[in-house]
């Protein structure tokens, strides 16, 4: 079951304290990104936070699942209410993960002039 764009852009919200908060669609389901680096996942309506000691520090004895078939277990937010807890919770998360790697240009096709 997919994830409804409702519940995305809900989730958005209620984290937009942590910063820049956008969502792109990935593989039928939703990457979270907060300042463009991705935090978490929501699949079939479930939001999934990267697993993180600074995160678990901030929301301490939360549940941990996979967010689809051979995924490292993540933390699953069930109730993001508290939006300062929530901003509080992914920053925190945001600050330990690491910086993304530059994707790779795609090597264009030379043509020759005559």
């Amino acid at each position: 079951m997919a994830s409804s764009l409702d519940f995305v852009e809900y989730i958005c919200e209620q984290l937009s304290g942590a910063g820049e908060i956008t969502y792109k669609k990935m593989f039928g389901e939703y990457g979270i990104y907060c300042n463009e680096k991705i935090v978490g996942v929501i699949c079939d309506n479930q939001f999934f936070v990267k697993k993180t000691e600074a995160g678990a520090a901030v929301y301490p004895n939360c549940e941990e699942a996979a967010p689809y078939t051979n995924a490292k277990a993540h933390f699953v937010i069930d109730n993001v209410d508290d939006r300062q807890l929530m901003a509080k919770f992914i920053s925190a998360t945001y600050n330990e993960l690491p910086i993304p790697k530059p994707k790779r240009k795609k090597k264009q096709a030379s043509s020759t002039e005559k």
